[in-house]
């Protein structure tokens, strides 16, 4: 997750652990290298909050892809969302794991988004496409899953705060649901 905010104390109630990796891109990034080398793991769970204009508050969103919005070299002929001269896409896909929630695609830029996206998605945040071009470029596979805590609009930094229990709730719920397929115990 991004920020305590986000987990609001429930996963920690639970005596589960939380990589913070503190807000944008860069420190996402940053959190998610360290996780990995420290840990040696397999898979990272992303698990935080969204807007959406196409989802509905309280939703819970699996994210299919991530997207990079704030990248933009165009006047030297590139796409918004791709970074030049890298083997890694400005689309990363991701393998779904939760076939009941709905899938989205991912905007992901170091910026509050409260309008429409550069890049056509389905959902927005600040921190996802960076965990997802460690985890591409690591070899460690990543679920995410967003709760849409917002309409990524004018009253979106209101919103957000208002939902972060709910959503902290429902993030730990399917969260649970996914170490206990993962142990072999039914879900």
């Amino acid at each position: 997750m991004a920020l305590p905010h986000e987990s609001q104390g429930v996963f920690e109630g639970e005596n589960i652990p939380v990589h913070y990796t503190g807000i944008g891109k860069v420190n996402a990034a940053l959190t998610a290298m360290d996780v990995i080398h420290k840990t040696k793991c397999k898979v990272i769970i992303n698990l935080g909050t969204a807007g959406s204009s196409k989802f509905k508050t309280h939703d819970l969103v699996e994210v299919s892809s991530f997207v990079q919005r704030d990248m933009d070299i165009t006047p030297l002929g590139f796409k918004v969302g791709e970074t030049p001269f890298d083997p890694i896409p400005g689309v990363i896909d991701l393998i779904p794991y939760f076939s009941e929630l709905p899938h989205g695609v991912c905007s992901t830029g170091d910026n509050f988004e409260t309008g429409t996206p550069r890049l056509p998605c389905d959902l927005v945040d600040m921190e996802g496409y960076a965990i997802a071009k460690v985890c591409r470029k690591m070899g460690v596979q990543l679920i995410s899953l967003k709760y849409i805590t917002d309409g990524a609009d004018h009253n979106a930094h209101n919103d957000w705060a208002a939902n972060l229990l709910p959503g902290a709730k429902k993030l730990l719920t399917f969260y649970k649901k996914m170490i206990a397929s993962e142990d072999g115990a039914p879900a």
